[in-house]
């Protein structure tokens, strides 16, 4: 494939070699951008995704495999199956599913990397759109899962003094501790990140937030963050808040927070053992709460581009920031060696082709249109809309 390549030591014109399901060579052929060629970066990395196509991950069966051909379509290349707040028999239960897709994965759809164990590690007086099943966390329980499907990333609340205890246990165990779902101040905050914690869950949404005499979760992000992940769809975070993230924190990484809606019409859908209801884009609780999105990284791409980021800022912060994260040493970029995880896109960064491993994806048929209250955003008119009407916080 020939276009403008985004290397690591940035933009080329070049001709990229697949080779074996990796990137054989990149030959270069200009230092610099030529206009009129399409643009090729490295397939995007969701760390934190429930669903997709009209199956939640809960739900067991080919839930996996529905969440990774889905989201494929949109770009993402690699993603971290997220289960959500339950009893632990049927955490259990997910995670047996999660396992047999991996152990058998669709040959168009996402690499399924793990799973993210958002709760029940949580506070259960944040729960947002989570049920009411947060428990301490211990050893055991993480072990048992972990044994069956490879746990990545643990969302948890610090305040609570088992979860602050297990962090260093799970940093030797290479698995990410974040801090989320919380109601910890500065301090617990701080003695989290001293322990081991490395990111923050879905920043501004169900933690304390930021007052000038109390930072809360929201001010150490801001204050301390290195890594951290947000919703880039506009809905769950206001344009202001997102920028002042964006310029505090260095590896502000995107993540949809996807459900069962993603990629389905308006519509009831499941979210764990929530009800849960897509309308104008957003999906909630019936009692109005936000509760994960309609996002896909192909419109968080846009979105990070309409706040300021250049094309390869916006593609760090869905790709690389995410491998170097995890400790991928194989994706996230594109250079000779690494997986051939590519997104190529046009003139109006739309996405036109991607590659799972050097296997092509199939086109997404039809982009979803989004609203963001009373503006209605599609296609590649992703811009930030400023009057929207206030919502409740996930």
């Amino acid at each position: 494939m020939t276009g403008n390549i985004l290397t690591p030591n940035g933009w080329i014109t070049g001709h990229l070699i697949i080779k074996n399901d990796l990137i054989g060579d990149i030959e270069v052929l200009s230092a610099e951008i030529t206009m009129g060629q399409p643009y090729i970066i490295p397939g995007f990395i969701d760390l934190h995704v429930h669903g997709g196509g009209g199956h939640d991950i809960m739900q067991g069966g080919e839930a996996a495999r529905i969440l990774a051909q889905t989201h494929a379509r949109s770009g993402t290349t690699s993603v971290l199956a997220t289960t959500m707040t339950a009893r632990v028999n049927d955490i259990t239960k997910a995670f047996e599913a999660i396992a047999r897709v991996m152990q058998s994965p669709p040959a168009d759809g996402a690499d399924i990397l793990g799973v993210h164990l958002e709760g029940p590690f949580i506070n259960p007086d944040k729960l947002g759109a989570q049920p009411a099943h947060a428990i301490p966390a211990s050893r055991k329980t993480v072990s048992r899962l972990h044994k069956i499907a490879p746990v990545r990333v643990i969302t948890l609340a610090p305040e609570i003094a088992e979860n602050l205890d297990i962090i260093p246990w799970l940093e030797q165990h290479n698995i990410r501790a974040q801090i989320g779902h919380s109601l910890a101040d500065y301090g617990q905050c701080v003695c989290a990140l001293r322990a081991g914690a490395r990111s923050f869950t879905h920043l501004y949404n169900a933690m304390s937030p930021l007052s000038h005499r109390a930072p809360g979760v929201v001010g150490t992000a801001l204050a301390h963050g290195f890594y951290c992940e947000i919703i880039p769809d506009l809905v769950h975070v206001d344009k202001g808040a997102m920028l002042a993230a964006m310029r505090a924190i260095p590896r502000l990484y995107g993540i949809t927070d996807g459900t069962a809606a993603c990629g389905m019409p308006d519509g009831k859908y499941k979210l764990g053992e929530n009800d849960v209801y897509k309308k104008d884009g957003a999906v909630r609780l019936e009692d109005g709460t936000l509760a994960g999105s309609t996002l896909t990284l192909d419109i968080a791409l846009k979105n990070f581009i309409s706040l300021g980021d250049s094309l390869a800022q916006a593609s760090k912060r869905l790709s690389e920031y995410q491998a170097d994260y995890l400790g991928l040493e194989d994706r996230g970029r594109l250079m000779p060696g690494l997986r051939a995880d590519i997104n190529i896109l046009d003139q109006d960064y739309t996405i036109t082709q991607t590659f799972v491993a050097g296997q092509r994806i199939g086109k997404k048929q039809e982009q979803e249109k989004i609203h963001y209250g009373n503006t209605h955003v599609s296609g590649s008119n992703q811009r930030a809309a400023t009057c929207r009407r206030p919502v409740a916080e996930k």
